[in-house]
């Protein structure tokens, strides 16, 4: 096997490992349903190899299924996650063995592809790269789960670096040109293609993502309460859904306090607000006097350097992410203390653009010019329009092989469950 393909054999195992451990729990925490907004865990489970089964066995190895009865099943387009508790999912122990027997499959397939083929789904691996990163996502599903099932003991906790005080809170961002999306990442997906160019007037963006502090500011001045910092749909959102503050938070007299993975602990001040909607951000940008970036003024920020006049995989450059430069991975089951990582900073200085939260921006998710759908239209043409927010830069619940510069996430402008928070920006004074 060569360096390449130990490098995807690698990472299967590590993402395989990864979802091994999320589900390691009784069988009735992994059957039941939290929440509506979230499949039972023992559906991804199943759902991953389902999709590794579609992909790499049948789609690029051209092997016969191995369970067609179950697809219907675990096809996420056929059935709403509230609805899936009903359907005949294979118990913990059968989804276990199932998804065993697939990956020994798949790594029989990727003993015997040629990764410099002319098949689109064999160059570079991208088939491999395509269910990786679709795992690592669903892991990153499988923790919002367990964080919305409020039993303790089953996430693991980590160490992260200090945070810093001090500096700009914005930082520059002159105008210009830049190349936004790829055409050259393999693994990137078709809603990241192709490359293009996008011509933006000067701004300025916050050098750190909103903090817990700067937001219960917004809390404490009525920010919830002031239909002027909404929009007319957030407003409606806030007045039909009842809400005063993030997700989990709670107020314990003049403290504020939260849940997390079955535990609850005081809101640490120096961290990213995480656990917000679109309107919620949008509602605090509005107050502070800026705005939720465009997904072009997020993406400049993170990845161009002006100076090579290239884009960068990494805001730091090439190298691969490191606990020195983003939290990602599951370092901790937390954002890392704003400023922790100087050296991940961007070519303008903009710091913690990657890991830590998903930020909104203030983008609708479109297709980019020339977009060509592939693999299959569902994965993100079916998603274009007015319904989803861009999210961008990964949570600390995000993979490094799932987060780089382009990749682009999105959603529901009510969604809270996910790990989101965000930045502002705004225009520069003329």
């Amino acid at each position: 096997m060569n360096d390449s393909k130990e490098r995807i054999a690698a990472e299967l195992l590590a993402v395989r490992d990864r979802s091994l451990a999320y589900t390691e729990a009784d069988d009735d925490l992994l059957v039941r349903q939290h929440s509506p907004l979230m499949s039972p865990l023992v559906w991804d489970l199943a759902h991953v190899g389902n999709y590794e089964e579609l992909w790499v066995l049948r789609a690029a190895g051209g092997i016969e299924p191995i369970r067609p009865e179950i697809d219907d099943i675990y096809d996420a387009f056929k059935h709403p996650r509230k609805d899936r508790p009903t359907l005949p999912l294979l118990g913990p122990a059968e989804a276990r063995r199932y998804i065993e027997g697939v990956r020994g499959r798949v790594l029989d397939v990727l003993d015997a592809i040629d990764l410099e083929g002319a098949d689109p789904l064999h160059r570079d691996g991208f088939v491999f790269g395509l269910v990786i990163q679709h795992e690592h996502q669903h892991d990153e599903t499988m923790l919002a789960t367990l964080q919305l099932s409020g039993q303790p003991g089953l996430v693991r906790e980590g160490d992260l670096p200090q945070g810093r005080g001090g500096g700009p809170e914005e930082v520059y961002v002159p105008a210009g040109s830049f190349m936004m999306g790829t055409a050259t990442l393999p693994w990137a997906y078709d809603n990241e293609r192709p490359a293009h160019q996008v011509d933006l007037p000067a701004y300025w963006i916050d050098r750190l993502p909103v903090g817990n502090r700067a937001y219960a500011a917004f809390i404490e001045e009525g920010g919830y309460d002031d239909p002027r910092w909404w929009s007319a749909e957030g407003w409606q959102w806030r007045q039909r859904s009842g809400v005063v503050a993030p997700l989990f938070w709670v107020r314990d007299g003049d403290a504020w306090w939260r849940r997390r993975f079955g535990r609850t602990e005081p809101v640490p001040m120096d961290e990213p607000v995480q656990h917000v909607s679109w309107y919620e951000a949008d509602a605090y940008a509005r107050w502070a006097g800026k705005r939720l970036p465009t997904e072009a003024e997020w993406e400049k920020a993170c990845g161009w350097d002006p100076r090579a006049r290239r884009a960068r995989r990494y805001p730091w450059g090439e190298e691969a992410p490191d606990p020195t430069r983003a939290n990602l991975g599951h370092r901790a089951a937390h954002p890392a203390p704003l400023g922790a990582y100087p050296a991940g900073a961007s070519a303008y200085g903009a710091e913690q653009m990657v890991g830590d939260v998903w930020e909104w921006t203030g983008s609708w998710f479109q297709p980019y010019p020339g977009f060509r759908a592939f693999p299959y239209k569902e994965y993100s043409e079916v998603f274009f329009g007015q319904e989803y927010r861009v999210l961008r830069g990964g949570s600390w619940a995000a993979d490094p092989a799932a987060v780089r510069t382009t990749f682009r996430n999105w959603d529901y402008p009510i969604r809270r469950q996910i790990f989101t928070g965000f930045r502002c920006a705004r225009s520069e004074l003329v």
